[in-house]
């Protein structure tokens, strides 16, 4: 399990270890860790350039010590100041004693010592940083941009916002980030992800001072193993779950088909089809159980999933949605569904919104929930009393109750295709029948559908339907 802590939290356990271990143990710690992975990208430290753009407090002291580590092997490193009169003052002597040199940021020439730069290290701002970078600290962000230098982030990127992903102005976009004793949220949620490029972990100690329940958490190979349901010997398609899907209208007929067909290959035991879609159905998934009577009269299901084109169905909405099992809404259901009787419901909810869906059920814009990703799904998943996936390039779970949310990162870019939101809610409605929590169901099916998406595409373009053929490929891959 990846976890990742929020800010108060680090700065609470580190003060806690600060008091058990050696003044400075704990930046000496980080500045060998970011030392090695700048070695490691650099290839050849001896006679290499390095800038290290440097701003006040221990995130300049790491760079600067971390500079230091790096002059000492040989390389010309040249410190640019952001705030002369606030750097960290042991890891500027440390440099200079190293053979490092310094400069301020408002000197001449300071362009081009970003600009000859084999790598530059980024410790502009720390975790602390609100909004985006100001001052002169943008001209130098964006002489970063502008260079062909490899760029490492000390602990995340100056000038996005560490507890929630947001990006409110100038940042540095960093080919790797090393992040200190745990991850922080905004290295794990987008925008800010994308700001991160690769992320390593350098451990200086804080996993036995960390609160024991974290921001958010990302499940990882074994975590999805442990959890995706396995048939026993004594299992008929009752035990290995039954879902129920009410899709598909007669303008969209192919969204009841990629629904049934994310449950069937999802590893539903069976999966019973209600909508004017039955014919196409049929002929695709001759095993689909059909039902021209409702949701109500349709037989037993252990869930439904229920909006995948539905286009003005409110009453099959509304009849889901009374009943007394796990239900998925998504798509034109998000729309339909009655809030209060969303809100009223006993058994588990999963809504599985897009962006701009998520922001009509809030009523932002859309622009305001992909900017404040990890706030909306929280909001969302408070005011509906459910369970929300938010799909996107990193895919979010949140429980209503709080706690840690869920965050995917397997996605692909090929996964954004007409169709692909269908199959995927098909999947997660195949795991609440088979007995899964909504958060559980949810994270699994997020996880699955990505490495179903990299399979299917595999650098190429694909559809839909070949997104749902791959995911037998992808339960293999994580089961190993």
């Amino acid at each position: 399990m990846r976890t990742a802590y929020s800010v108060e939290s680090v700065r609470a356990a580190e003060r806690e270890l600060m008091a058990r271990v050696p003044e400075g143990a704990l930046m000496q710690r980080a500045a060998a860790g970011l030392a090695a992975a700048c070695a490691g990208l650099l290839g050849r430290v001896y006679g290499s350039r390095v800038a290290l753009l440097v701003g006040s407090g221990d995130n300049g002291g790491d760079a600067l010590y971390a500079g230091a580590r790096l002059a000492r092997r040989g390389a010309g490193v040249t410190a640019v100041l952001l705030s002369p009169e606030r750097v960290h003052g042991g890891g500027l002597t440390a440099l200079l004693r190293a053979g490092g040199r310094a400069v301020h940021a408002g000197d001449e020439g300071v362009a081009g010592v970003v600009g000859r730069a084999d790598l530059v290290l980024d410790g502009i701002v720390g975790i602390g940083g609100k909004g985006g970078l100001r001052g002169p600290a943008v001209p130098l962000a964006e002489a970063v941009g502008r260079s062909g230098a490899a760029v490492v982030a000390v602990d995340l990127p100056s000038g996005v916002d560490a507890d929630t992903g947001e990006v409110r102005g100038a940042a540095v976009r960093a080919d790797l980030t090393v992040t200190f004793g745990t991850h922080k949220p905004g290295l794990l949620v987008d925008p800010a992800r994308e700001y991160a490029g690769s992320v390593r972990l350098v451990d200086i100690g804080l996993g036995d001072v960390l609160p024991p329940e974290p921001e958010l958490e990302a499940l990882q190979h074994a975590e999805v193993a442990r959890l995706l349901p396995r048939p026993g010997a004594e299992s008929d398609k009752y035990r290995r779950g039954v879902v129920g899907v009410a899709a598909g209208s007669a303008r969209y007929p192919g969204a009841a088909v990629l629904a049934v067909a994310g449950a069937l290959r999802g590893g539903a035991g069976a999966v019973r089809y209600v909508g004017p879609a039955a014919e196409a159905v049929i002929a695709r998934f001759p095993e689909t159980l059909v039902s021209d009577r409702g949701p109500a009269h349709a037989g037993r299901v252990q869930a439904w999933v229920v909006g995948p084109g539905a286009g003005e169905d409110a009453d099959v909405v509304a009849e889901v949605v009374a009943a007394d099992v796990p239900v998925l809404i998504d798509a034109d259901g998000l729309r339909l569904a009655d809030a209060d009787a969303v809100r009223g419901r006993g058994a588990p909810t999963l809504l599985t919104p897009h962006a701009g869906e998520a922001a009509a059920l809030l009523g932002i814009d859309r622009e305001e929930v992909e900017g404040a990703r990890l706030a909306a799904v929280r909001e969302l998943a408070g005011r509906y009393a459910a369970t929300v996936l938010l799909k996107g390039s990193t895919t979010l779970v949140a429980d209503p109750g709080g706690g840690a949310v869920r965050v995917n990162a397997t996605g692909t870019g090929w996964l954004a295709t007409a169709g692909s939101g269908d199959v995927l809610s098909g999947l997660a409605g195949s795991l609440l029948a088979a007995g899964l929590t909504a958060l559980d169901a949810g994270s699994v099916a997020a996880y699955l559908h990505g490495l179903a998406g990299r399979f299917a595409a595999d650098g190429a373009p694909a559809g839909a339907h070949d997104v749902a053929e791959a995911i037998p490929g992808a339960w293999r891959d994580v089961r190993g």
